[in-house]
Order: C-alpha cells, then sequence, then structure tokens
C-alpha cells in the first residue's frame, strides 16, 4: 500500500512540474524584466544607484562560471565526503548518496520551477511568478535586476548550487535513519515549500526582507538558519537513532571527513566570494573575510575543547572551520578582516558549546547540523548588523558598532522569520510524509545499515568483511544477515 502511495506522490509532483513548464512550449519569450524599484541593499543585485548599464563583462562572467563549479564542488564531493566519514560504516554509500542525488534532483527542480519561484517576477513579495519556468527567458543577455555584466543564465547556475547545497546540509541530522523514497519527496517538497520563498524573500528583487534592509551576502539566512532550524524539526519529528544513548556511534572514517571538510574550505572561496559577481575587489575582499574567519573558528574550537575535554580532536578542527565558513557567509561582504575575526573565533566557541548540549536537550541531531549551521549562521546573521560598514560595500550598511542599530534590528527580524518558515513548514512536511509514506526504515533495516537496506551494496570489499563492526549473533544479526541475503540477490553481475 505503501510503495503504491509513493509512486501517487511522485507522480503527482511529476504532473505539477510539468503543468508549470507548460508556459514554456506555448508561449513567447518574455520581455525583460523591469529595473528594480528600490535600492538593492545586498551585493548579489545589481540595481543600486549608479550601476553600470548591462554590458556582459567576459572577466566578470569567467568569475562567476568558476565559482558555480566551486559550490557545486561544495557538495559533491566536498559535504558527501565530511557526512560520509562521520556516520557508521554500514551507513556510508547511503550517505553519500543523499547528497549526490540531490545534485540531480535540484538541478532538475531548479531549471523546471525553482528559480522562477526563488528569484522570478516578485508577487506580493512573498514569491516569485511562474513567468520564468522552464527557463522561460533566462538567456545569455544580462538582467540588470540582480547581474548587470553577467548572463542571465550565468546567475541562475550560480544560484541553483546553493538551492543545491542547502537541502544536502539537512541530511546531516537525520542520517542513518531516513528511508530513502521518502527523503527523494521531501527534499523536492522542501525545495519548494522552504527555500524557494526564502530566497525570494531575501535575495528577490521586490522580496520584503530585500525591502526591508536584511543583509546576507552570501546565505547565511536563506542557507544556513533554514538548514539548521530545518534539522532540528526533522530530529524531532523522526526521532533518536536506534541505541542513541546506550552505545557508542563514532565516525567510521575521519580521514574521509578531514578531505571533506578541506574540500568544503575551499568551494567556499566561490560561495562567497563568487556571491560579488564579479571578478572585482569586492570578491578578493569577501575572499579575504572568508578565509580569516575559517581559521579563527578552527582555532577557537581546537581551543575550547582542548582545554574541556583534555585534548585537541581532528574531528573537532574541522568542524570548527566550517563553522567559521557558515558565520562568515551572511557577513563576508560587508564587514572588515578584523571582524571576521571576531566572528570566525566567537563562532568556534558558541558552535562546539551548542552541539554539546543535545545530548542534555534529548535531541539526536547525528551529524550536528543544528548546532553548526543552525548556530553559526544565526550568529553571523546577527553579527552582520553588528559589524558592517559602508567603507567595505556602498551597497550595504552600517551596522551598530557603525552608527546604527536599526540595522541590527532588521537582522533580527530576517533571523526570526527564517526560523519560523523553516521550522513550521519542516514539520508540515513530514508529518504530511509520515502519514502517507513513512519517514524511517524498519528497525531491521536501521540495524543492517542504509547501504544494504536501501542501495543493496556495501561501501569497502578490500581486506575481508566489511561488517566487522556487527557480530553475526545477538540483538540484529537475523536482520543482518537476511539484508546480505536480500543484498547479494539484487546485486548486479558486475
Amino acid at each position: 500500500m505503501r510503495t503504491s502511495r509513493v509512486f501517487l506522490l511522485i507522480l503527482l509532483m511529476a504532473v505539477l512540474g510539468l503543468c508549470a513548464a507548460g508556459p514554456v512550449f506555448a508561449q513567447a519569450p518574455a520581455a525583460a524584466p523591469p529595473a528594480p524599484a528600490a535600492a538593492a541593499a545586498a551585493p548579489t543585485t545589481a540595481g543600486a544607484p549608479g550601476a553600470p548599464a548591462p554590458k556582459i563583462d567576459t572577466g566578470d562572467t569567467a568569475w562567476v562560471l568558476m565559482s558555480s563549479a566551486l559550490v557545486l564542488l561544495m557538495t559533491a564531493p566536498g559535504l558527501a565526503l565530511f557526512y560520509g566519514g562521520m556516520v557508521r560504516q554500514k551507513n556510508a554509500l547511503g550517505t553519500l548518496m543523499q547528497s549526490f542525488i540531490i545534485l540531480a534532483l535540484i538541478s532538475v527542480q531548479w531549471v523546471l520551477w525553482g528559480y522562477s519561484l526563488a528569484i522570478g517576477p516578485d508577487k506580493g513579495g512573498n514569491i516569485g511568478g511562474l513567468e520564468w519556468v522552464g527557463l522561460r527567458g533566462v538567456g545569455a543577455e544580462p538582467n540588470p535586476a540582480y547581474a548587470a555584466t553577467i548572463p542571465h543564465q550565468a546567475f541562475m547556475l550560480f544560484q541553483m548550487m546553493f538551492a543545491v547545497i542547502t537541502p544536502a546540509l539537512i541530511t546531516g541530522a537525520f542520517a542513518e535513519r531516513k528511508k530513502f523514497s521518502t527523503f527523494i519527496v521531501f527534499v523536492l517538497a522542501w525545495a519548494t515549500l522552504v527555500y524557494d520563498p526564502l530566497a525570494h524573500w531575501v535575495w528577490g528583487d521586490g522580496g520584503w526582507l530585500h525591502k526591508l534592509g536584511a543583509l546576507d551576502f552570501a546565505g547565511g539566512t536563506v542557507v544556513h538558519i533554514s538548514s539548521g532550524v530545518s534539522a532540528l524539526a526533522a530530529v524531532l519529528v523522526i526521532g533518536k537513532r536506534k541505541g542513541y544513548g546506550q552505545q557508542p556511534m563514532p565516525p567510521h572514517n575521519l580521514p574521509l571527513t578531514v578531505m571533506g571538510a578541506s574540500l568544503l574550505w575551499f568551494g567556499w572561496f566561490g560561495f562567497n566570494a563568487g556571491s560579488a559577481l564579479g571578478a572585482n575587489g569586492l570578491a578578493a575582499h569577501a575572499f579575504t573575510t572568508t578565509n580569516t574567519a575559517a581559521a579563527a573558528a578552527a582555532l577557537g574550537w581546537m581551543l575550547t575543547e582542548w582545554s574541556s575535554r583534555g585534548k585537541p580532536t581532528v574531528l573537532g578542527a574541522a568542524s570548527g572551520a566550517v563553522a567559521g565558513l557558515v558565520a562568515i557567509t551572511p557577513a563576508a561582504g560587508f564587514v572588515t578582516p578584523m571582524a571576521a575575526l571576531v566572528i570566525g573565533g566567537l563562532a568556534g566557541v558558541l558552535c562546539y558549546t551548542a552541539c554539546n548540549l543535545k545530548t542534555k536537550l534529548g535531541y539526536d541531531d547525528s551529524l550536528d547540523v543544528v548546532g553548526v549551521h543552525g548556530v553559526g549562521g544565526t550568529w553571523g546573521a546577527l553579527a552582520t548588523g553588528i559589524f558592517a560598514t559602508k567603507t567595505v560595500n556602498d551597497a550595504g550598511a552600517n551596522g551598530l558598532l557603525y552608527g546604527d542599530p536599526g540595522q541590527l534590528w532588521k537582522q533580527v527580524v530576517a533571523v526570526g522569520a527564517t526560523l519560523v518558515l523553516g521550522f513550521v513548514m519542516t514539520v508540515v512536511i513530514l508529518k504530511v510524509l509520515d502519514a502517507v509514506m513513512g519517514l524511517r526504515v524498519s528497525e531491521d533495516d536501521e540495524m543492517a545499515g542504509l547501504d544494504l537496506s536501501q542501495h543493496s551494496e556495501t561501501a569497502y570489499a578490500l581486506g575481508g568483511s566489511s561488517y566487522g563492526e556487527y557480530g553475526m549473533s545477538g540483538p540484529g544479526s537475523g536482520a543482518f544477515a537476511e539484508a546480505m541475503k536480500a543484498a547479494q540477490a539484487k546485486r548486479p553481475a558486475h
């Protein structure tokens, strides 16, 4: 019965997508969008007074295309390896698969309807219209409302990579227990009902947070707070892993995790410096603040852990660097390098503390998405309201320390709106999916691991058994043996 419901849901979403894409094949290309009514608050748009007339610059275009590729690398292999190394061996492939397949899923969703809803012509400040469904009218000419010196399609691609990595971040919270079929539908629903509206609020020409003047250079609210608070909603609805708190669940391959963290650090230069949307001084500045904050946070996390636990861990240093990258993201193009040092250093301390609170608070956030992205993103958004200065970016604003306490209030409003939308909508989506499809794998499948139960594959085949951590006797061994037999039966000849 549940299988038939899964197919019905997928069929329904496909029909809705095709209905939305219908105008692409039926109408002539749309006229160029009007110029923005108000000056842009963030440099992700190019409608500020004095902005150059639309004309493609080859250097800017090359930089944005390169940055798009760097942000793609953050999801796969960066995030995939970062998360894949932290789970237990029996879930390594399943975790890698979640990041990898999101790249395909959201790339299609973004072309069909996601970009139009997120960035398309404004509808009341809340959502984009369907005029750009199927990338209708999104071509090689610049769109002056967003970027006057690069092709509109290059801007669309850059935004696509942000849409890809955001739901991938959430997967770390419910790692090792989510049913793959439900995961697919959840990602599509979440991207459409949470990410797309929020991106329009903050970055869309006419979005209400954009008009309010809230600053978000590269995704502190849109990417990190939304994924962090949605991760919290997900773990509260889905529940803890079987055996959580009663048996150790250490990372199975920390070298993979460090490699993933390093690739994230590398790709983040595209994420933040690319958000300048040009090969210019602002891009160089964002590059500098990004690297500075990441380094300060790695040190801040390591020193805090060292003083509280007696030893600095490799996992802690890697997690600290990611926390710093998260925190500087909304501020990268608005604050000085010294402010980046403070933002990053405090992010390391705050995120380490937050991650250690989950045990006391009683929720199972498998890979610390809430502590790193939720807390780090919130701190970064608020810090932007404190440290932002127009000496760095004329298109930005002055924060609390530069004479405008009102900017901090705008940041608080943006954080609050993001928290409410992300949490409430994620709970609604998961409750509906739970009733229709079920959220978790069965206990037997969870004991066997997602690699076998969901994909009929194993991550490692060298050096004998890949399942040395699981005995063939005791609780769960029957399920494991059954899963092994099923996997062998389904495995292709190669």
